[in-house]
């Protein structure tokens, strides 16, 4: 079984997981079905992410554009989620797993949000990997929520205006009590980031691999992370000044 050293493996890992319809595509097959393969290996990659001892696990798994899909395949994707939240909840207490959703809850159905509260109150206090799925997100809509509340507190006298800063910033986003991702890896051989975590992916590694989410195995996932375990993430700094830190 794999190992990595704990102290050089990514603390929060974001993936977007791309190509469950072009996997399904290929095989013939409705997308819904990519969609359910999608489920299993979110299964598969969570439990290793645990075992290996990454602390945050962030999956994009309905933009705020995915609206805009064909309603029936947005119905059977609510349907999905629902029964995936719902049948996990013994996995992640078994595996100490915390559950959490960054987004816009509010254009969620009712039954999704009430299988997201029951996640909630049963793994909170685990204190393992924090599963996060990122759903009906975006981030220049997160961006433009966070700036809203700073003016609000601005206008309101809360808040002086010289005192807004990246901090204050963050303190207003859906990810306020994470830390920045250190890695993100898109699968299915797309390279862009889609609205994705813009402001908290500023300093993250970026990892593209052809494979579809479907296929993406525990493999695929050490071979992403032998890469980032490779890189020198020098900050703007030079090579000469991590050095001299050491």
């Amino acid at each position: 079984m794999r190992t990595f050293p704990v102290e050089k493996l990514p603390h929060h890992l974001a993936i977007i997981m791309d190509g469950n319809g072009r996997w399904a595509k290929a095989k013939m097959m409705r997308r819904i079905v990519g969609h359910r393969q999608g489920v299993t290996t979110v299964q598969e990659i969570v439990g290793e992410c645990s075992r290996l001892g990454i602390g945050y696990l962030t999956l994009y798994a309905f933009s705020a554009e995915n609206w805009a899909r064909p309603k029936t395949e947005v119905q059977a994707l609510m349907s999905l989620l629902k029964r995936f939240i719902r049948l996990e909840i013994p996995r992640m207490l078994k595996d100490n797993v915390r559950f959490n959703v960054i987004g816009d809850r509010q254009a969620l159905p009712a039954d999704v949000n009430r299988e997201i509260n029951h996640a909630y109150e049963q793994t909170g206090a685990n204190t393992g990997l924090v599963l996060t799925l990122a759903l009906s997100y975006g981030s220049r809509q997160e961006i433009i929520q966070a700036v809203r509340g700073i003016a609000a507190d601005v206008a309101s006298g809360r808040l002086d205006l010289a005192a807004v800063s990246e901090a204050e910033l963050e303190r207003h986003l859906f990810t306020a009590q994470m830390p920045d991702p250190d890695l993100l890896i898109r699968t299915s051989g797309e390279m862009r980031i889609s609205n994705f975590l813009l402001w908290q992916l500023a300093y993250a590694e970026l990892y593209f691999c052809e494979v579809n989410w479907p296929e993406f195995t525990i493999a695929e996932l050490h071979r992403a992370l032998q890469h980032f375990c490779e890189r020198e993430r020098r900050f703007g700094l030079t090579s000469d000044q991590l050095q001299e830190r050491k």
